[in-house]
């Protein structure tokens, strides 16, 4: 709970440190503008409202790890879902409106994710998670996410340590193996989940891990 808090405090605040104007600049998500990301925000605080009010009595079929879906192909923005968040962006017009949104409702998500209790358990995309374990998972997402923002922005603060290392952890043990230690955490995030192109060097430290790369999270 500590670090969904943590990071989840810290993207709000870089979020809200954004100017005006670099909005309308590129985020580190391919197809999508600083907007868009920040749309796309709005609507993970509405998923975890919804989430933690949707409680189960089932056994967890999914933990921080295995919440995620898999896949080996990067987004280009062209899926429909991708699609709908930039036309939603586009219509706040005034990225004040943006700000604010996520402001309301992501102070709101982070108030329920403090109340919960973590031994729950909760239904979300047909699975069911503990309540930590879904929390947990949101740490990755909001560090991924933090890391996009930044990505043309450097004046921006980027996303805590602590919130890069655990989720690393997490993505090491998506991967099945560890990556290398001369990688830092943001590295590997970045590289592991194909938001950057391995360098060379990279390439040859990442020997056979290479090949599973890259693991694009959904």
């Amino acid at each position: 709970m500590s670090l969904f808090a943590l990071t989840w405090a810290a993207l709000r605040t870089a979020v809200a440190s954004v100017p005006l104007e670099s909005f309308a600049r590129p985020s580190g998500c391919a197809g999508w503008l600083v907007r868009d990301l920040v749309c796309h925000l709005v609507i993970d605080a509405q998923d975890v409202l919804i989430t933690l009010a949707t409680p189960s009595d089932a056994s967890p079929t999914r933990d921080a790890a295995t919440y995620w879906e898999v896949t080996a192909t990067p987004p280009t923005g062209d899926d429909p879902l991708d699609a709908l968040i930039v036309r939603l962006a586009a219509a706040y017009e005034d990225p004040a409106l943006l700000k604010f949104h996520l402001d309301d409702v992501g102070s709101a998500a982070g108030r329920a994710a403090s109340l919960a209790t973590l031994e729950a358990r909760v239904s979300t995309r047909e699975q069911i998670l503990t309540v930590g374990d879904y929390l947990e998972a949101y740490v990755m997402e909001w560090t991924l996410h933090h890391l996009d923002l930044i990505a043309h922005l450097p004046s921006v603060a980027g996303p805590p340590a602590d919130g890069l290392a655990r989720s690393r952890e997490l993505l090491e043990q998506i991967a099945g193996v560890p990556f290398p230690a001369s990688f830092s955490d943001a590295d590997t995030l970045l590289v592991g989940t194909g938001r950057r192109t391995p360098t060379g060097a990279e390439k040859v430290s990442l020997d056979g891990l290479a090949a599973k790369l890259p693991l694009v999270l959904g």
